[in-house]
C-alpha cells in the first residue's frame, strides 16, 4: 500500500472484496437498505475485507465485486486526496478510541472520486460504525452519492455527529488545520456572518459564548490566508462554500 495514506489506513483497509459465497453477503443484500443512486458498502475490521457492496457501477462504473475499501480510498481525485486520506484516518482512529454508543457516531464528507471512465465525479459520502461488540468496533457502513446541486471547489467540507463531539471535532481540527478544509460548525457561523449578524447576535443565536464564535472564525483567517470578515465571505463564495 502506497506511503502517501495514513498508518491507520495502510494497518486496517485492505483491497479485498466481498465474498458472495459467504452467508453474511446475503443477510446484508437482503437486510441493508439503499436507494436510486446511492451506492454502499460495509467493511469488517474483524475479517479485514468488505462484506457487502452494491450500487457501485452506476454511481463510479466499478462493478460492485470490484469494490474494496482500498479502491474507495485511493479513486479520491488529486486536489482532494490528501484531505480525505486525513480525515478517514484520523475520524477512524477517533472512533476506535470511544468504547461507549458507538453506533452513535459517524462522520460526512464532500469529495471527488474518480468514475472507472477517468471522468471526476463529485461525492457526499457519511460513514459510521454499523457493528459492534463489547466496546469494539467490527464493521463500518459508508453510503455514497452524486451531489448535483452545485459544484465543489477546493476547500473540502465534512461534519462529524455522535453523543460526545468536543473531542472528535477537536481531534479533527487540530489534524487538518493546515488543510483547505471547513467543517460544517464553522460553515454554520460563516452562513450567519454572511447575513450581516454580528458575532455576538451568531452567538445568542447558538446558544454559546462570543468567543466559541470567534474561536470558529478566526482560525479560518490563517487556514484561507484571508485578511478579513468581508474577504473570509467573498473567499466562501468563490469556492462554492456559501
Amino acid at each position: 500500500m502506497s506511503k502517501d495514506f495514513g498508518e491507520f489506513t495502510r494497518i486496517r483497509v485492505s483491497d479485498i472484496p466481498y465474498d458472495p459465497e459467504d452467508f453474511v453477503f446475503e443477510e446484508y443484500k437482503n437486510k441493508v437498505q439503499s436507494f436510486i443512486g446511492q451506492a454502499v458498502y460495509i467493511y469488517s475490521f474483524e475479517k479485514n475485507r468488505m462484506l457487502y457492496a452494491a450500487g457501485w457501477e452506476d454511481l463510479l462504473g466499478y462493478k460492485s465485486e470490484e469494490i474494496t475499501l482500498f479502491k474507495i480510498v485511493s479513486i479520491t481525485s488529486k486536489r482532494h486526496f490528501n484531505f480525505s486520506n486525513e480525515l478517514n484516518d484520523k475520524a477512524l482512529q477517533f472512533l476506535l478510541s470511544k468504547k461507549e454508543e458507538l453506533e452513535k457516531y459517524s462522520f460526512t464528507i464532500e469529495v471527488e472520486k474518480i468514475h472507472k471512465n477517468g471522468e471526476i465525479i463529485p461525492l457526499f459520502s457519511r460513514v459510521g460504525i454499523f457493528k459492534s461488540k463489547n466496546g469494539t468496533i467490527l464493521e463500518i457502513i459508508g453510503i455514497s452519492e452524486k451531489i448535483h446541486s452545485r459544484k465543489l471547489g477546493n476547500i473540502m467540507q465534512y461534519a462529524v455527529f455522535g453523543p460526545k463531539l468536543s473531542g472528535f471535532e477537536e481531534t479533527l481540527n487540530q489534524q487538518l488545520f493546515n488543510e483547505l478544509a471547513i467543517s460544517n460548525k464553522e460553515i454554520e457561523v460563516l452562513e450567519l456572518a454572511a447575513k450581516g449578524f454580528t458575532f455576538k447576535e451568531i452567538a445568542s443565536k447558538l446558544n454559546v459564548s462570543q468567543s466559541a464564535i470567534e474561536k470558529r472564525i478566526y482560525p479560518l483567517y490563517k487556514r484561507f490566508n484571508v485578511k478579513s470578515l468581508p474577504h473570509l465571505i467573498s473567499f466562501a463564495h468563490d469556492n462554492h462554500i456559501l
